[in-house]
Formats: C-alpha cells, sequence, structure tokens
C-alpha cells in the first residue's frame, strides 16, 4: 500500500511541476493512465508549494478581470476564459489533493488508495473539462492566456496547505459547491446568446461537478468519522476560519442534495 500511494504521489506531482498547458494536460493524462496501470512513474513524490504554470495569463487582482457580457463575442471569450482558468486550477487543485493529503487519509485508518484514486478521477475531468472550453475559445478566436486572470483559487489552496479536513471543506464542498449555483444561469445566459457549443461544454462540467461536490463530502465525512468529529459543526467551524468570503444565495438545492450538500451545511451562515 505504501509503494502505491508514493508512486501514485510521483505521477501527481508530475502534473503540478508541469507548466505549460500542453505539458500539465500531457501529464494529467499520464497519471491517468498510471492509476489504471498501477505503476510506479520515478519522479518526486513531495508536491510544491505552488504549481508551475504557464507564463500566460497575468494575474491581477480580481477586480481587474475583464467582466463578461455574454451578448458578444468578446464578452464570451471573456467568460470561457475565466473558466478556462477555473477548469486550469482545478486540475493542479484535485493532484494537489492526490499527493499531499493520501497519506493523511491513510495514518487516520482510511483507504489511502482509495483516496488518491478518487481525486485522480478528478483530476482528469478537469483536464477533459479544460481542453473543451479550450476548443470553445478557439473557435470564438480567443486562447487561454489572452487576457489577465486571478489567484484566487490557489491562494485558496495555499491557506489550507497544512489541514486536510480544511482543503475538503473549501475546495469542493464551498468553491465546486459554488460552482453548481452559478453554472445554470451561465448555460441559459450561452444559450439566450445563440452559443449552443458554448452552453453544451458547460453543461458538461456542470454534471462532472456534481460528483466532484459528492467525492469532497463523501471525504470529508469519512475524515471527521475517523477524528470523532461532528461534520456540520466541523464544517462552519473550518468555513469561518479558512474562508472569508460569503457563502451567497441563491444555493442550487438540487444540485446540492444530489452531492449529498444538504442545507444543514450552508443555510443559514
Amino acid at each position: 500500500m505504501t509503494h502505491t500511494l508514493a508512486s501514485m504521489a510521483e505521477a501527481a506531482v508530475a502534473v503540478l511541476e508541469a507548466g505549460p498547458v500542453r505539458e500539465k494536460l500531457a501529464a494529467a493524462g499520464r497519471a491517468a493512465k498510471a492509476l489504471a496501470d498501477s505503476r510506479p512513474t520515478g519522479g518526486a513524490s513531495t508536491p510544491p508549494d505552488r504549481p508551475s504554470r504557464p507564463a500566460l495569463p497575468c494575474l491581477v487582482p480580481p477586480g481587474e478581470v475583464p467582466r463578461r457580457r455574454l451578448g458578444t463575442t468578446d464578452g464570451r471569450i471573456a467568460l470561457l476564459h475565466a473558466i478556462a482558468h477555473i477548469e486550469f486550477n482545478a486540475i493542479d487543485l484535485a493532484f494537489d489533493m492526490a499527493a499531499r493529503f493520501a497519506g493523511d487519509a491513510a495514518a487516520l485508518g482510511l483507504d489511502g488508495a482509495s483516496f488518491m484514486a478518487d481525486w485522480f478521477a478528478v483530476g482528469a475531468d478537469e483536464a477533459r473539462h479544460f481542453a473543451l472550453i479550450e476548443d470553445r475559445l478557439a473557435a470564438l478566436g480567443g486562447a487561454y492566456g489572452d487576457l489577465p486572470a486571478h489567484d484566487g483559487l490557489w491562494e485558496a489552496a495555499e491557506n489550507t496547505a497544512g489541514d486536510l479536513l480544511a482543503r475538503l471543506a473549501v475546495a469542493p464542498l464551498i468553491l465546486e459547491a459554488r460552482g453548481l449555483d452559478v453554472t445554470p444561469g451561465m448555460i441559459e445566459k450561452l444559450h439566450a446568446a445563440g452559443d449552443q457549443e458554448s452552453a453544451a461544454a458547460l453543461e458538461v462540467i456542470y454534471r462532472d461537478e456534481v460528483g466532484h461536490v459528492a467525492c469532497g463530502k463523501k471525504w470529508f465525512h469519512a475524515v471527521c468519522k475517523a477524528k470523532s468529529l461532528e461534520p456540520i459543526s466541523t464544517f462552519r467551524d473550518l468555513k469561518a476560519r479558512y474562508f472569508k468570503g460569503v457563502l451567497k444565495p441563491p444555493f442550487n438545492h438540487d444540485a446540492r442534495d444530489r452531492a449529498g450538500l444538504t442545507r444543514a451545511y450552508y443555510e443559514p451562515i
């Protein structure tokens, strides 16, 4: 088991250390294959504090990211660029979760290999999502890196790098769950703008993200149980300590329920 975790951590770290877009996507594909083959990869197994990234996009404060007016092609490019950036970050978040915390899960008596496999699967999904959005950007005359983006997602990862429960609370149960709330509205607006292809890409992402939140909820409960902690009060405490934003309604109760994230987690906070 230890050898399996170490071997898979090497594959996850290889994703984190790949900077250019094509190299990161290729590393994610190799990691998925390594998981399927259950074979060692021969690289480092300690995740970096910060993953390698391409030179572009330029990172700016959130208020300086271009606004997304979907009635124009430029507006749809701005929206899709922002989503591409989220998905690119999400690749690293998933593989960082696997490499950084599988050993912690195993130390609690949980199945570290299953933990690793679940987050590898999420990372593979995120790489596929990025490729979908990248294709749509190209079709509209844009490319990832053309516009500035912000670093909020990785800042959240840095803030929770030392605490498995905090990472699970913030990444899947707050940030990805927020995606369940806002994505249907974006899909509707893209349909209204006549961009059915971009809407279809977001529909794929939306369906998969329900499973990602469910994965986070599953492991959050498992870790709480292993530590003899009550999940909802623990979540609320971690939210207060590690997430300074507000959980904003309206909430997509249907999608959250399908992910197992009941209202007691987020209403009222």
